[in-house]
């Protein structure tokens, strides 16, 4: 049986640990993960910036070398690199490392480094195994091989052309044009397309004549979507990649190019890495309001300034970089964020958190709620024809990062669902992405977008897929929202699923099935335990679970007291399955997790006092 002071004990540890992360000024900024990808990206752009003669680059030759000592220092035993220091190597990040150290100079200082990285770049297929690894999507094969050519370990032949004129159309004709990348990839889509076309002119006249006539015109789309940090989505490879592309098409000097550079220059880790983003602030501070104000005895450390910078962290015009309309909110406070569809329900959340609480003013109630329903509004603008919601951009269907997603959706439907009695047109659209979410149930599963499992095959993580959709069926329980007997059916379903899937040792991790690296069950993890006791707890009773949930709470109490539950996992997608982990997700899922045992805990013993033990035995 369960110990309910063990559980709130373990709670106030996981809890003190997380408000321990916490900013000066109230919210969260967290940490992610040194990438190996977004070192060598770097090193690429800087080191073609430095060869072509860029007028303020001459000072980085001491970060070019830093990364390069990284990349050395952290090739892996099979002769591969991986996304991050706790990922498997892959093809694409090899490739790119062996690139950067190609430009550099390294490569041939250090043959058995090259050696290793060859023999695993062929294990893997070669360039057909990248671009297998990528399918129909070029968001990032392209631009990998263009790195490539620039080393000139390939010919431009083997670089497939990007119709960089499409970007002089307004954005709303995007969606029209069947972009071979996905649609936060424009500023690839240019400048990789033009490094192309710079490089090796298509022999059709007309192609190339409309190419020659819109290249300038397009190259205007970089400065227009150029944020004032100087990177793309605050992304280190999307950024290196312009920049490199600028460098190699005597463009070195431009604006574009330089505020480019300052922003790889400013992202550099002290190792001499650099992250896959900048940070992820209004993601993990949202979620950590959300954590933490599971429980109605236990709110009072979430201050007003963390209510003020979360309200200013919303949009307020139309979005250079997408032509998203305002009202909504991206990942982090920084100028390169993109309001999105994950990170708007987050925020209306925690808002519905604030606004509930009891010691607001009026006019601070009247903010929130203003801020709110544009939220809302944006999201339900925001809905596809085919029920679900996308992350970024309606009607972008062609690319895997740009369809609806069954987390996405269900986290918009939770975010809509808090403010749905204020707004008339909140049912229909809530209707209509559970038909989406019935549709996608999978095998009693749902699969997310965003997030992944490296030991799967198919580097999929149905555990946080099916957990976000569980918790949109705990929400709305307790709403005003309408549920019909098909949903209860699949959340029934789905929980029996859930439970399944727990390793012999009380934990989660990818599931259930035999994986060729693991030989068996997927390795429990403090990140996919804590969200699946959150899943099995949907009902806020966790009756129908009781073995599954206890045990994994047993589980999870263990590495608190133990004070490994920061350990992180490589869970997260950024794009094109390019892994992260961030140091606030085992904390946060933690404190989420127990919090919710906490108050299952407390409601079993008003309905049977006799129904968990005093005692650890």
């Amino acid at each position: 049986m369960i110990d309910p002071a063990r559980v709130r004990h373990c709670y106030e540890l996981a809890k003190q640990d997380l408000l321990s992360e916490r900013d000066p000024s109230g919210h969260w900024i967290g940490e992610l993960s040194t990438s190996a990808l977004s070192t060598a990206t770097a090193v690429s752009a800087l080191q073609l910036a430095l060869i072509n003669g860029s007028a303020s680059s001459r000072a980085d030759a001491s970060l070019i070398r830093g990364g390069v000592d990284y990349l050395l220092a952290n090739q892996n035993s099979d002769g591969g690199w991986g996304d991050t220091d706790l990922s498997y190597s892959n093809i694409a990040t090899t490739m790119l490392a062996v690139a950067a150290l190609t430009l550099t100079g390294d490569a041939e200082k250090h043959p058995s480094v090259l050696s290793a990285a060859k023999a695993y770049i062929d294990e893997k297929g070669g360039i057909p195994g990248l671009r297998a690894r990528y399918g129909k999507d070029k968001t990032f094969a392209v631009p990998i091989l263009t790195n490539y050519a620039l080393a000139r370990l390939v010919s431009w032949k083997k670089v497939s052309p990007l119709p960089f004129e499409a970007a002089v159309f307004p954005q709303s004709f995007y969606k029209f044009i069947k972009l071979p990348v996905v649609s936060y990839a424009i500023p690839a889509l240019v400048g990789i397309g033009q490094a192309k076309f710079y490089h090796d002119k298509p022999w059709n006249p007309l192609i190339r004549g409309i190419r020659s006539a819109a290249f300038k015109p397009a190259a205007k789309v970089l400065t227009k979507m150029q944020p004032e940090s100087g990177g793309y989505l605050e992304a280190i490879p999307l950024t290196s990649f312009v920049v490199m592309s600028l460098a190699a098409t005597a463009r070195a000097n431009s604006e574009v190019a330089q505020n480019g550079l300052r922003f790889i220059r400013d992202s550099v880790r002290p190792d001499g890495s650099w992250p896959i983003d900048t940070n992820l602030a209004t993601w993990v501070t949202t979620l950590s309001i959300n954590a933490l104000s599971v429980l109605e005895d236990d709110n009072s450390h979430l201050t007003p300034e963390c209510l003020d910078w979360l309200l200013a962290c919303q949009t307020k015009t139309i979005h250079p970089f997408t032509g998203a309309a305002p009202g909504a909110w991206g990942w982090t406070d920084l100028s390169g964020s993109v309001p999105d569809a994950d990170d708007t329900p987050g925020a209306l959340l925690a808002l519905k958190y604030f606004y509930e609480r009891g010691d607001c003013d009026d006019a601070t109630k009247e903010q929130i709620l203003q801020a709110a329903h544009n939220g809302c509004r944006w999201l339900m603008d925001l809905q596809n024809s085919d029920g679900g919601w996308p992350t970024f951009c309606k009607g972008w269907g062609t690319q895997p990062f740009d369809r609806s997603g069954s987390d996405i959706t269900a986290h918009a439907m939770r975010g809509i669902a808090a403010w749905a009695s204020d707004l008339p047109e909140a049912q229909r659209r809530l209707d209509q992405g559970q038909k989406y979410l019935e549709r996608m149930q999978q095998h009693d599963a749902w699969l997310p977008l965003w997030f992944g499992n490296q030991d799967r095959t198919e580097e999929d993580n149905p555990i946080y897929g099916t957990v976000k959709v569980l918790n949109y069926f705990r929400d709305i329980a307790a709403s005003p929202v309408n549920i019909g007997e098909s949903d209860r059916q699949a959340a029934t379903k789905a929980l029996k699923w859930l439970a399944s899937q727990q390793n012999a040792d009380g934990g989660f991790g990818g599931g259930k099935a035999i994986s060729d690296r693991t030989q068996g069950q997927y390795e429990s993890s403090v990140e996919e335990t804590a969200l699946a006791i959150e899943g099995l707890l949907c009902d806020n009773k966790g009756t129908e679970n009781s073995p599954a949930w206890e045990k994994a709470v047993d589980w999870l109490c263990r590495r608190v007291e133990e004070n490994s539950h920061g350990e992180c996992s490589p869970i997260g997608f950024y794009f094109s399955k390019l892994w992260y982990y961030e140091k606030l997700y085992p904390r946060i899922m933690t404190v989420s997790a127990l919090a919710h045992a906490c108050r299952a805990i407390e409601s079993s013993v008003r309905e049977n006092p006799t129904s968990v033990s005093g005692n650890r035995d």
